[in-house]
């Protein structure tokens, strides 16, 4: 039995599992849900252990392997200008859908002081944390770190990113190429080790599927579903569309690949992605299924996946138009046309700096309503689903990620697998390594 078919039965055990519990109210139920728990964190922070030496391996190996300054800007320049573009498109599918299903109207004021007293208390301190939050001016300067190791002590993903990608270039540049391949050579089989361990850790992935989606289910209240249902509902429906739409659409006309068997190879990613809520944790498994799965090259996959990781939050920034558009519904308030730019442009560049971690999106999406003038408070009414819809956009994101690395390899000349591009396989090359 494949892998991922193992982690959907996990899944899909958890989830019945968890929901019965709730809605059953089962008092042993719940008991054993607490107790499987933190075998599910504890997996988590499994992966996370290996994220920084695999992102800092891989971004040195994939900067130095580019060549020169010049294939690194043009490669980076995809990158970003793909993550920044689709992010822009995502927002506008979510309030072109909030003005169509105006998802605000359908929620009573009996259910609104329900979900405002639950969680008023919460929505409080996401507030300050969110006002807490650094400008645009310290966001970049805060991309260079003072200390690169104590940026990968705390988990501070961009400067690690910029320090591993500046690292890289200069490795590249050594004249001694006995000295460049040593340097080089040794950050490639820290990246081999670290995909080593997280083989190891997969192993475990059904097991702690089951108790990551138990748990989350378990404490998942219908009532509070039913209360935001028609939200929630605009939501998966826009996330569904960019998934389907706009990455298809990517893949099919300007990747040339084929998006059924695109969205085949990354099953895994997805169902890791939805059961972690994360997309850095997810992060070795999105490599391993970029080389290997779908034949993109580890120059193009070890520069692209990490920073699409930090960076590329389609799935938030789509969340967050709707969070908006909703909220300001339900208080009354009609957005114009040049307030939902903003809110556009709003949630495009604070998705960038969401960290790829659970729960960061809600953080976020209070800096979007005090920049569109909505009451910030209003966060109360959708913070009971948050963490379902986090772990679908999650997937959203990683599959984001995926597409614009098959895009960029793909912009850069590479073949990819024969199953992945639709054509009859010839040689046994399967991907560009040049």
């Amino acid at each position: 039995m494949k892998l991922y078919t193992k982690i959907a039965i996990g899944f899909l055990l958890g989830a019945a599992f968890g929901v019965g519990s709730n809605m059953l109210d089962l008092g042993w139920g719940l008991a054993v849900v607490d107790f499987v728990s933190p075998f599910g964190s504890g997996w988590i922070r499994l992966i996370r252990m290996i994220v920084v030496p695999l992102v800092v391996a891989s971004l040195i190996v994939g900067a130095a392997s580019l060549g020169d300054l010049r294939t690194l800007g043009r490669v980076g320049g995809k990158t970003v200008a793909f993550y920044i573009l689709t992010t822009s498109v995502a927002v506008s599918i979510g309030l072109v859908l909030s003005n169509v299903m105006r998802p605000g109207r359908g929620l009573d004021s009996t259910a609104q002081a329900a979900l405002t007293a639950e969680f008023g208390g919460d929505a409080a301190g996401r507030v300050a944390l969110a006002q807490e939050a650094p400008g645009i001016v310290d966001v970049i300067l805060n991309m260079i770190p003072d200390n690169p190791i104590g940026a990968a002590a705390n988990g501070d993903m961009l400067p690690l990113i910029l320090f591993s990608i500046l690292f890289g270039v200069a490795a590249s540049l050594i004249k001694d190429e006995t000295r460049r391949k040593t340097v080089v050579g040794f950050f490639e089989g820290v990246n081999d080790i670290s995909m080593t361990m997280i083989h190891w850790v997969m192993l475990l992935a059904p097991y702690a599927v089951f108790a990551l989606i138990a748990s989350v289910t378990a404490q998942f209240g219908w009532n509070i579903l039913q209360s935001l249902l028609f939200y929630t509902g605009t939501v998966i429906l826009g996330l569904a569309l960019h998934a389907l739409v706009t990455y298809g659409f990517i893949l099919k006309f300007l990747a040339r690949v084929n998006p059924v068997v695109f969205f085949k190879k990354i099953r895994e990613v997805q169902i890791l992605g939805f059961s972690t809520s994360s997309s850095s944790a997810t992060l070795p498994v999105s490599m391993r299924t970029a080389e290997e799965g779908l034949g993109v090259s580890k120059r193009i996959s070890s520069f692209v996946l990490p920073l699409g990781a930090t960076v590329n939050m389609d799935g938030t920034a789509l969340y967050q138009g709707v969070a908006v558009m909703f909220i300001a519904q339900v208080f009354g308030i009609d957005l114009s046309i040049g307030q939902q730019l903003t809110v556009v442009l709003t949630a495009t560049l604070a998705s960038v700096g969401a960290a790829g971690v659970p729960g960061a999106g809600i953080i976020t999406l209070t800096l979007v309503l005090i920049q569109a003038g909505v009451p910030e408070t209003g966060i109360a009414l959708i913070l009971g689903v948050d963490r379902i819809l986090d772990m679908i956009r999650t997937a959203v994101n990683l599959t984001g990620d995926l597409t614009a690395t098959v895009f960029v390899a793909r912009t850069e000349g590479e073949e990819l697998r024969a199953d992945v591009t639709g054509r009859e396989p010839s040689t046994g090359s399967v991907a560009a390594t040049a």
